[in-house]
């Protein structure tokens, strides 16, 4: 059976080590801390916790559950115990399969599998994990095997273009990161309205859920409304006045209205398009 080694056993490392028992056989449970490791141990229900200074056992795939700036150095310090024709692998969503290139030295295929799953409670993980799509990169080599794991645990693996990792982790940042800043200025501009808060939470956060599930179902375009779709300059200048004294609002309300007006210019004149295109970019 195939050995996983895992190295870095906090809440990624752990559930996707839970998640793969009974697929390989784990081996090595490695974290900065021996009690971290003993924890993961119990909460996977097998594996080895031991110091990542080695000596380490072998492993076929070695998951690297570590924060970015730790996945370089951790990989040197995984050169004396990685083998030829091992795979290596991080699970970060942010950085390439690079970072572990000291090991292709070693004759390792290194690659990358990011979850696009939040891991903030380690039991709703494992319930949700079933369908996660998880993006991969790295030595194409790597990639069939690696495919299979994601599988094996419920995943379901789709390979980016070489280079492709931070276009990658920008979308997800802007589907989730950003999703919650645009509720928080809508908040904002409700509450200078005049608004009281949980009106506003319920008004704000009704809409949006609306408009995300028109988004998913019809398309951006199809599901775009508002005075940007309809060539209302009037209105988008009082939108704009009103925000005036806020140059946080006000930079993104512009960042996101010719981003709108991208979607919308299809359905408007040359000369509406570049009138709000003007006015939002204050010309």
């Amino acid at each position: 059976m195939t050995t996983l080694n895992i190295i870095g056993t906090g809440r990624v490392g752990r559930v996707l080590g839970r998640l793969s028992r009974g697929h390989v056989r784990i081996g090595a449970l490695c974290n900065r801390r021996l009690a971290t490791s003993e924890e993961a141990a119990a909460f996977i229900g097998e594996g080895e916790p031991l110091d990542p200074a080695g000596p380490l056992p072998a492993a076929d795939l070695w998951l690297l559950a570590v924060p970015d700036d730790a996945i370089a150095p951790v990989a040197q310090t995984l050169r004396p115990w990685v083998r030829a024709g091992d795979t290596v692998f991080h699970a970060s969503g942010a950085s390439e399969s690079a970072l572990l290139g000291v090991l292709t030295e070693r004759g390792a295929l290194v690659a990358s599998v990011h979850p696009a799953l939040s891991f903030a409670d380690p039991l709703r993980s494992l319930d949700a994990f079933s369908g996660t799509l998880c993006a991969l990169e790295g030595d194409t080599r790597a990639l069939p095997g690696l495919e299979d794991w994601v599988r094996a645990i419920g995943g379901r693996p789709f390979r980016l273009s070489p280079g492709g990792k931070a276009a990658y982790h920008a979308a997800l940042s802007m589907a989730a990161n950003y999703l919650v800043a645009l509720n928080a200025l809508a908040m904002k501009m409700a509450s200078k309205a005049g608004v009281e808060s949980g009106v506003a939470g319920e008004l704000v956060g009704a809409l949006m859920s609306q408009t995300l599930g028109n988004t998913l179902a019809l398309g951006p375009a199809a599901a775009l409304t508002g005075p940007i779709s309809r060539g209302d300059a009037g209105t988008v200048t009082r939108h704009l006045a009103a925000m005036a004294d806020d140059a946080v609002v006000d930079g993104a309300y512009r960042a996101m209205g010719l981003a709108t007006l991208e979607l919308a210019e299809a359905r408007l004149s040359r000369e509406g398009a570049g009138a709000l295109d003007a006015l939002l970019r204050g010309r």
